[in-house]
């Protein structure tokens, strides 16, 4: 039993390691969709960070993963806390400035102003055409969000960070 401890023990403590940071660090996740098209490619898998982005505040263009409905989507925060956000003629405005949105794709269809409650954050996909967020949902919560995520792992050929 000793001979087996010794030359076991190790093997276990490095498995045991790498599950307690795929559960609580890093987490593979895999874009589904061509909401995030040209920054993301359906089927690229990314490294979902669950830790760093509690340790600082959630930026404007910010790549993040959210839960909905048992889900996870990935969309580009647009809209922060306490902000207002509309579009108009494929422009969008917060507080009423145009935003240089080098990001979105295709045409931005118009809609009414949305103040962005304290705690929530307005996010978009990058194929404005047919991505599903917060035109639809309305602002996601800040709870509902998993991590942010920049760094493309698989296929290789599309291997590195995003903006």
């Amino acid at each position: 039993m000793k001979t087996f401890v010794k030359e076991y023990l190790p093997y276990l403590i490095v498995v045991v390691i790498v599950i307690l940071i795929k559960i609580y660090v890093v987490t593979p996740v895999r874009v589904t969709g061509n909401s995030m098209d040209d920054t993301l490619k359906d089927g690229d898998i990314m490294i979902l960070n669950e830790i760093s982005y509690k340790s600082r505040e959630l930026k404007r263009f910010d790549i993040v993963v959210i839960r909905e409905n048992n889900e996870y989507i990935i969309k580009r925060i647009i809209g922060l806390p306490g902000e207002a956000i509309r579009c108009k003629d494929n422009v969008i405005y917060i507080n009423g400035e145009s935003l240089e949105d080098k990001y979105g794709n295709g045409v931005t269809n118009d809609f009414k102003e949305v103040t962005i409650p304290e705690g929530k954050y307005f996010v978009m996909g990058d194929n404005r055409e047919v991505s599903l967020d917060s035109r639809r949902l309305g602002p996601i919560s800040y709870k509902d969000i998993k991590g942010t995520t920049k760094l493309t792992v698989f296929p290789f050929s599309r291997f590195g960070e995003k903006e």
